[in-house]
């Protein structure tokens, strides 16, 4: 069986061709996560994709690691670095849980990641403990189980399971935004601000400080 790590570095070039579907939404967050971050500060994107917002949150601090579990993704994101002319930023595939990384960095974001976690809990627990005492953990996170999506979103969560059958679908887990905002309370945070960017499905962004 595929993992899911094979099935993002295979469509990667895909994933790398899509365009943002909300751009208004994406770029309120995108201001709003720069409002907090600052020049001298380390920064860490977990799940980054082809390291297009890391790319661009480059330059508000002093450096950002992109990780992501697919190789794939992080030789994309490397090529961009390149073209670009981005030296601050370092594409790896960091593995948040191991000791040595213990409050780390300033700031970790995770943007359209979660839902793609099967076990959150950890995730955010494991986060927690990379960030230095007070710093921010800023997120961005699809929340399919809300009520009220529509016919649409009701059949799509027919059709995951199918296609995740035959390889062409990732896990894919259905969070409200109380299950969300529970999860990241619970694992030792204060959420500071909240917000849905698109509201339909909403991507419940956060803002949360570690306590």
């Amino acid at each position: 069986m595929r993992t899911d790590a094979e099935f993002w570095t295979k469509n990667a070039l895909r994933y790398a061709g899509n365009k943002i579907k909300d751009m208004e939404s994406y770029e309120y967050t995108l201001g709003r996560t720069r409002s907090y971050l600052k020049p001298e500060e380390k920064v860490l994107e977990v799940g980054c994709g082809t390291g297009s917002t890391a790319l661009l949150l480059a330059p508000s601090v002093a450096h950002i690691t992109a990780s992501d579990f697919a190789e794939g993704m992080l030789d994309i994101g490397r090529e961009k670095a390149r073209d670009q002319g981005v030296t601050n930023i370092t594409f790896a595939n960091v593995d948040v849980a191991a000791p040595e990384h213990e409050q780390t960095y300033d700031a970790i974001l995770g943007f359209n990641l979660f839902h793609l976690v099967k076990d959150t809990d950890r995730a955010f627990a494991d986060i927690h403990k990379n960030l230095k005492p007070g710093g921010m953990f800023i997120s961005k996170t699809p929340c399919l189980a809300q009520r009220g999506l529509g016919l649409k979103f009701g059949l799509l969560k027919l059709v995951i399971p199918l296609m995740q059958l035959v390889g062409q679908a990732p896990f894919v887990k259905m969070l409200t935004i109380e299950e969300l905002e529970a999860a990241v309370t619970a694992a030792g945070f204060e959420i500071i601000e909240s917000g849905n960017f698109p509201a339909t499905p909403p991507a419940r962004y956060l803002v949360a400080r570690r306590v």
